[in-house]
């Protein structure tokens, strides 16, 4: 068995079995299904947010395996995730409590409470909100393209991936969108399906790539800021890159269109392919 309580949920929590009131805890429920719940609650004058696993059985584990799929067996992933993340410098969530008990993985329950994140927004809310205001602050959203570049590529050379690698996944506190600080905290969450590696295999770099190019585009994404994203990725010139990383290029292209395809069941038409020429306007 594994369990850590910071002393705050510890006295939360106290008298009280941990995995027992993981499973029962009362809250804002943002997820609830195959033996998984996600919420937030408080506890005091502090707000958490729990997932709670439950064992999601052989039959889940042997789908995921037969669609080539690594299952989520429990909480203990992300844990390992988080401190991953956290030991290559990068800003992520905070992890106040975690428990692991049982050794058939079918059934291993298990559970992770992290600081809940509050007065923050989704880059994805703040692409969004542009759209509504009909206005991209230029100077900002180069800024943030540059931060989250240096993130993918942080977390790739430290031997991270996502698996669910969206701009949804990267929050910014809401003072920082106002000013307009892209400096400012900027957080990496939603680890539960991430891997920790000595190095990213080519595939799940593609995943990363693709789905962070499908959720980026629709928001005033241009060739140049694609140029910028990539030139800050991999710390090398354009012109270097785009010959050196071609096939990946294409690849991670690709996965964005069929994701784009998955998802709005239309063909996409994205502003520009990964390894078009730069041309002079760069």
């Amino acid at each position: 068995m594994q369990l850590f309580l910071r002393d705050d949920l510890a006295a939360a929590w106290q008298g009280k079995d941990p995995f027992e009131q993981a499973s029962r805890q009362q809250g804002d429920i943002f997820r609830e299904r195959e033996g998984r719940r996600t919420l937030r609650f408080q506890a005091g004058s502090r707000s958490y947010f729990l997932k709670y696993h439950a064992g999601i059985g052989w039959r889940e584990i042997i789908k995921n395996l037969t669609q080539a799929k690594l299952p989520v067996i429990g909480a203990m992933q992300e844990v390992q995730a988080v401190d991953a993340v956290r030991a290559a410098g990068l800003d992520t969530m905070t992890v106040v409590g975690y428990g692991a008990r049982g050794l058939n993985p079918a059934r291993q329950e298990s559970f992770i409470v992290t600081e809940d994140l509050a007065n923050t927004l989704s880059l994805e809310e703040v692409g969004e909100a542009w759209l509504e205001a009909g206005k991209v602050p230029v100077l900002f959203k180069r800024q943030l393209i540059e931060r989250v570049a240096h993130m993918a590529g942080t977390m790739h050379r430290a031997g991270i991936n996502h698996r669910d690698f969206y701009i949804a996944h990267f929050l910014i506190p809401e003072q920082a969108v106002r000013e307009q600080d892209a400096q400012a905290p900027l957080y990496l969450i939603d680890l539960h399906r991430s891997q920790v590696r000595a190095r990213v295999p080519w595939r799940w770099q593609v995943k990363d790539l693709g789905g962070l190019y499908f959720s980026s585009a629709r928001y005033g994404l241009s060739r140049g800021d694609v140029f910028r994203f990539l030139k800050t990725y991999f710390g090398e010139d354009l012109r270097t890159l785009l010959q050196s990383h071609a096939r990946l290029l294409r690849a991670s292209r690709k996965e964005g269109e069929k994701i784009y395809r998955r998802y709005y069941e239309i063909e996409p038409a994205f502003p520009l392919q990964y390894c078009d020429h730069p041309g002079k306007n760069i």
